[in-house]
C-alpha cells in the first residue's frame, strides 16, 4: 500500500508495519493506522505517520536513550487495550516538540506512545500523578548553556 506522509513524501507500506490505535491519540481520536517510519539513519528518531492524513505525523524517539531514569506503571486499562501478555512485546517513543534551534526540543513525558509489537496494537498513556510533565528538555546540558 502507497501513502503519503509528512516528511517522506510517497512511501510503501506493508500491512505489518501499521499499528492500530483503537482509541485514536489524542486530540485526533479518529486517526486509527499509524506507521512508525525511521526519520534518521541512526535510528534515534522516527514518525508515527498517519496512514489516512499525509500533514499528520509526529517525530518521536525513545526516552530511555535520553532519560535513562524514565520509568512508569502501565495501568490495566490500557494493557487492556494494547492486548500485552510480555513486556517483551511493548515498544515505548516519547513525541517531540522540534525547535529551532535542534538543541531546545523537548520531549513529552507525561504522555508516552506505548505500542504492542506483537499485536501491532499502540496508545497514547496519559500518566496520571507521575512527576513527568509536557516538555523536558531532550538536551538540557545545552540549556544551561
Amino acid at each position: 500500500m502507497k501513502i503519503e506522509t509528512k516528511y517522506h513524501g510517497l512511501i510503501e507500506l506493508q500491512e505489518e508495519e501499521m499499528i492500530n490505535f483503537p482509541n485514536g491519540v489524542p486530540g485526533f481520536l479518529e486517526e486509527k493506522e499509524f506507521a512508525v517510519i525511521p526519520f534518521t539513519e541512526d535510528g534515534t528518531f522516527h514518525i508515527l505517520q498517519s496512514v489516512q492524513t499525509p500533514g499528520l505525523g509526529f517525530v518521536l524517539t525513545n526516552p530511555f536513550a535520553f532519560f535513562q531514569d524514565y520509568d512508569f506503571n502501565l495501568e490495566n486499562q490500557a494493557v487492556d487495550i494494547l492486548e500485552l501478555d510480555s513486556p517483551e512485546d511493548v515498544t515505548v517513543y516519547t513525541v517531540l516538540t522540534m525547535a529551532d534551534p535542534f538543541h531546545l526540543t523537548t520531549a513529552n513525558l507525561q504522555a508516552p506512545i506505548v505500542v504492542n509489537t506483537k499485536k501491532k496494537l499502540g496508545k497514547q498513556v496519559i500518566l496520571t500523578g507521575s512527576p513527568y510533565q509536557t516538555k523536558h528538555n531532550l538536551f538540557p546540558e545545552s540549556v544551561a548553556k
